[in-house]
């Protein structure tokens, strides 16, 4: 049975709360069938200093997805060749998953950088795009037909960042409530972030 997937992307260096909310959000709609939290392999342009490994991160990320109905987490980018552009990531999906649709959801900080994207136009037209809200960026509609494919989710503006939990845990500062319960577990237990 054909379903409509919509893709979240990111390292989830850590995954964190605001992460847990916006897929949550989306899972409900009724135009998504499932959400797949896709954990992409680090920039090894970008790395921080205190990344962890990706079976950390894949892990933090099950442990979100599986107290949220219809969520499951991917891996599916650790096997494309790197780097894996959107545009190549949503192609192998649909080669491998023929009869499914897919939309990938990203915040409005890399919605303003849209142009940027490799084949951006044509992530529009084949795929689609659903943009969620992030303080102090404006969320303007493509024009045209492309605004078809194209979905403002309502969902609240959540500033928290991998970055600033990081920050803090490198610290000693405490996590609470900025990450699940499970995944400051996780991170206490394996020393994560020092």
């Amino acid at each position: 049975m054909a379903r409509n997937i919509a893709i979240m992307g990111g390292t989830f260096n850590p995954i964190h709360t605001g992460h847990a909310i916006i897929a949550q959000r989306i899972a409900e709609r009724d135009d998504i069938d499932q959400l797949w939290l896709m954990v992409s392999p680090l920039n090894p342009l970008k790395q921080p200093q205190n990344a962890v490994s990706d079976t950390h991160r894949l892990r933090m990320t099950e442990m979100v997805a599986s107290r949220l109905p219809g969520v499951f987490t991917s891996a599916f980018e650790f096997t494309l060749p790197r780097p894996s552009y959107t545009i190549d990531t949503l192609n192998a999906l649909k080669d491998k998953f023929p009869d499914d649709t897919f939309t990938i959801v990203i915040g409005a900080d890399n919605w303003c950088l849209w142009d940027k994207w490799k084949d951006h136009d044509k992530i529009l037209q084949d795929y689609g795009v659903m943009v969620y809200p992030r303080l102090g960026f404006d969320i303007t509609p493509p024009p045209g037909d492309k605004a078809i494919s194209f979905t403002v989710v309502d969902a609240p503006v959540i500033e928290i960042s991998s970055t600033m939990i990081r920050e803090r845990l490198s610290r000693g500062q405490s996590v609470s409530f900025l990450v699940p319960d499970e995944v400051e577990h996780h991170i206490k237990l394996h020393n994560l972030y020092k």
